[in-house]
């Protein structure tokens, strides 16, 4: 698969996605279901606490990804769903933490929600991979 950047401006680098990505050589597609934080039990952990919510949602958007044989540098696109956009924000560094050292910049979109499927989520990602 080679990916490459669409970036007709820059501002968005700043903040860790690019514009487009023009994706060629594609031999497998995944879409994963948008991830929370929630146990192996399907019980929500974190409660209250973005950040916490936002990191057990990238693991368990690894641990979906890693059942195919795929990792993070494999996304080509990102959903993100928040309760409140300006705390999941103050948070974003746990991307940059996860994606950077990865070279890893895919589209992303935030929403910001009035809630999600279970009470007392904060916050929901999901992603397309490729390979």
């Amino acid at each position: 698969m080679q990916r490459t950047a669409i970036n007709p401006w820059d501002w968005s680098l700043k903040l860790g996605y690019n514009q487009a990505e023009q994706i060629d050589g594609i031999t497998r597609q995944m879409i994963c279901a948008g991830q929370t934080s929630v146990d192996a039990n399907g019980a929500p952990q974190h409660l209250g606490d973005m950040r916490g919510q936002i990191g057990l949602a990238l693991d368990n958007l690894e641990a979906v990804l890693a059942g195919a044989g795929m990792g993070l540098s494999d996304i080509i696109r990102l959903g993100v769903y928040a309760t409140d956009v300006d705390e999941a924000l103050k948070n974003f560094d746990l991307f940059g933490m996860r994606f950077g050292p990865l070279n890893c910049a895919p589209p992303m979109t935030l929403l910001g929600v009035t809630r999600l499927a279970m009470p007392g989520l904060l916050f929901e990602i999901e992603a397309t991979a490729a390979a």
